[in-house]
């Protein structure tokens, strides 16, 4: 059987760049080279597209001196990657992409929308699932007409805090000390704060405003941080559960990513019936907001009476060596490079949906 090209792209211009270049490594090193020749296509944090030659290369950081601009052609006739070494061009042709990257310009729909554009299959959700799902407060308006409990929210614009003593007003109106300030797509809890009292709010509301121009201030929730994963597209299916054991106060971007403390816990303790709950859940709200291929949907369940609160669904989830999401897969018996081929699958089926 002849070859097919996956293009791997990685890194990005987003807060999550370094946590796409391990996710990157570990999708590369379960491809199965068998069936599949990769490019890989590094993505610098000033938007420059490089040719990498290797997992240690992207491991090391030595593709960032790379000197060939490898970019996705969005002309439909080249179906692949333009090669740009000095003054010499070529193209060549890409099967399936595989855009492991992680937040803005990654996560949102823009990178998508070039691989729509050029007609080349890709893994994971599509224009529209990643747009709103990567907008915290759109994703929370699509699931308020689910009837799925989620935390109470206050909406602020940037432009807004000009007048500050009005929005901490409307903030305090509506919900209780603490909360939790959050920038509605910086992802990977980058710019996330909680507050305690209105000079907390504040500062949080400024330091959210340093990551996005639309902020979410949330109502806090006491709770058990658990997480879930689906696949698939017209069937959609969803693993057990994971918990979350963050090591600070809440699962921030140190927390997650620089805190050995941190842990995951596979098939937590929980009633079956609320792990049920949860998997339901996880389901209706990827197909709510069109999702296909793969996300991890997070959810808390209190602490006083057990109540299950959706918190917000990454389509694009790590898959780093403590991600949840290819934990919670092989926890169901699917191993890596297995997952990653029906990502892969799934991608080439995307337009027979």
């Amino acid at each position: 059987m002849e070859k097919q090209t996956v293009a791997v792209l990685f890194g990005g211009q987003s807060s999550e760049h370094e946590i796409s270049c391990i996710s990157a490594a570990t999708v590369i090193e379960n491809i199965n080279r068998d069936r599949y020749d990769v490019i890989l296509i590094g993505i610098t944090e000033d938007g420059r597209w490089l040719l990498t030659e290797s997992v240690e290369e992207i491991r090391s950081g030595a593709w960032k001196n790379g000197t060939v601009r490898a970019v996705v052609s969005p002309d439909n006739g080249h179906h692949g990657v333009l090669l740009i070494d000095g003054e010499q061009i070529t193209c060549r042709r890409v099967d399936v992409a595989f855009p492991v990257l992680h937040g803005l310009y990654g996560e949102d729909g823009t990178v998508q929308g070039i691989f729509e554009l050029a007609g080349i299959p890709y893994v994971g959700c599509g224009v529209l699932a990643s747009a709103v799902s990567m907008d915290k407060l759109y994703t929370k308006i699509i699931v308020d007409t689910l009837g799925i409990r989620q935390a109470g929210y206050v909406a602020v614009r940037k432009e807004e805090l000009s007048r500050m003593d009005e929005v901490t007003a409307r903030v305090e109106a509506a919900l209780a000390y603490p909360v939790f300030i959050k920038p509605c797509n910086a992802g990977s809890s980058k710019g996330v704060s909680k507050a305690g009292n209105r000079e907390e709010l504040i500062s949080g509301l400024l330091e959210a405003a340093n990551h996005d121009r639309k902020i979410l201030v949330e109502e806090t929730i006491i709770g058990r941080e658990i997480e879930c994963a689906v696949l698939g597209g017209t069937e959609v299916k969803a693993t057990g559960v994971g918990e979350i054991l963050a090591a600070a106060d809440f699962y921030d971007f140190e927390a997650k990513y620089h805190n050995a403390e941190s842990k995951t816990v596979l098939d937590p303790e929980l009633p079956a019936e609320t792990v049920e709950e949860i998997r339901r859940d996880a389901v209706a709200i990827f197909k709510a907001v069109d999702g296909f291929g793969l996300s991890r949907v997070d959810f808390f369940v209190t602490r006083d009476g057990g109540e299950v609160v959706f918190n917000e669904i990454n389509t694009l989830p790590g898959f780093t060596a403590i991600s949840m999401y290819p934990m919670l897969w092989e926890n169901r018996g699917i191993a890596k490079p297995q997952l990653v081929e029906k990502l892969i699958q799934m991608a080439f089926s995307r337009k027979e949906r």
